[in-house]
């Protein structure tokens, strides 16, 4: 009997456990793919971007994911996917799509969008030229305290692109984005202090934008400054802050102050006298066209001064100066073949 009972108990424990079994392999759930969401798609892209939280850097893969979060409306999304098509970012450089994708942006209120919008139709990059859109599209973003479309929208006003040539308005936009620290901003600030445009004129305040400007690194705002050093408007005369500023600019590679440097090395203005250093950067400024520097390289090879004499040289630099309509290098030249000069 007990034998019997164990028997039949173990076979119920049996059949349980299967019936056990059946039950959960019954209901056992399928998983579903994720979906991914616009915020998702574009995050991954970011990182794909710049190579951050682990993701290898992938500019293909980031503009694929880009492409997936723009079409679902993400405005980021269509922003980046636009810049992907302007810059050539993991992908053919095309303006068309660009401006496609940019208007979808802009039209949903992303600021940036809105000014590369009004970029591409002031520039003509994949639409037609027009100054009305572009101002438009400046002011939208401008509105929305974006200090590039400031600069732009300011740039409109005073050159009268699209609207009435106005310095007053100018002055008003590049004020707002130069107090956001936009150097280009701060340089036309000083500008138009300098020249009494818009406002009356203040050196001191020209001297100021000026600063704000070269300390953040801008080229023209560093020689500028020089310019107020050695003519001292709005500061002390100094010129070894002149010198210094200028070097500055030269040293970015811009051909005036590369001329002044040049011109300070002969003079032994704020450095000590320097021939060889004045024909270094008279040569930076001359290559890239600055007709006064091709005067005076032409002059050190004509005399021998910081350079070996050699009138073949002395006569390339006239002429590249004479082109320009150097009147002193047309005399020069007209000297050097023996020829009157009458002018």
């Amino acid at each position: 009997m007990n034998r019997y009972l164990l028997l039949v108990i173990c076979c119920s424990c049996m059949a349980i456990g299967c019936h056990a079994q059946q039950k959960k392999k019954a209901y056992k759930v399928t998983k579903q793919p994720v979906v991914l969401t616009a915020d998702d798609l574009f995050m991954q892209a970011e990182n794909y971007l710049k190579g951050e939280k682990g993701y290898p850097k992938d500019t293909v893969k980031a503009f694929g994911l880009y492409k997936k979060a723009a079409e679902k409306g993400h405005a980021n999304a269509q922003y980046e996917y636009g810049q992907c098509y302007y810059l050539g970012r993991g992908t053919k450089i095309n303006d068309e799509e660009a401006v496609i994708w940019f208007r979808k942006a802009a039209e949903q209120g992303h600021p940036a969008a809105q000014y590369e919008l009004g970029c591409c139709f002031y520039n003509g990059d994949g639409t037609w030229k027009d100054y009305e859109k572009a101002v438009y599209w400046y002011r939208k973003s401008a509105e929305q305290g974006y200090s590039d479309a400031q600069l732009n929208l300011g740039v409109c006003y005073g050159n009268g692109h699209s609207v009435s040539k106005d310095k007053s308005q100018a002055i008003f936009w590049y004020r707002k984005a130069a107090e956001q620290g936009n150097a280009k901003a701060q340089f036309n600030m000083g500008l138009y202090f300098y020249n009494g445009w818009g406002v009356s004129q203040d050196y001191s305040m020209a001297v100021y934008w000026y600063r704000k400007s070269a300390e953040r690194g801008l080229a023209d705002a560093q020689l500028n400054l020089g310019v107020c050093y050695a003519d001292g408007h709005g500061v002390p005369k100094d010129v070894s802050q002149a010198v210094y500023w200028y070097r500055k600019a030269a040293e970015q590679g811009n051909a005036k102050a590369q001329f002044n440097m040049g011109l300070y090395y002969v003079k032994g203005w704020g450095v000590s006298q320097d021939y060889s250093m004045a024909v270094y950067w008279y040569r930076k400024s001359a290559e890239q066209g600055n007709a006064g520097a091709q005067l005076n390289l032409g002059n050190c090879y004509y005399y021998g001064t910081g350079v070996e004499k050699d009138l073949d040289e002395a006569k390339k630099w006239w002429i590249s100066a004479a082109q320009q309509e150097n009147a002193q290098a047309i005399r020069n030249l007209y000297n050097l073949l023996g020829i009157k000069w009458y002018k």
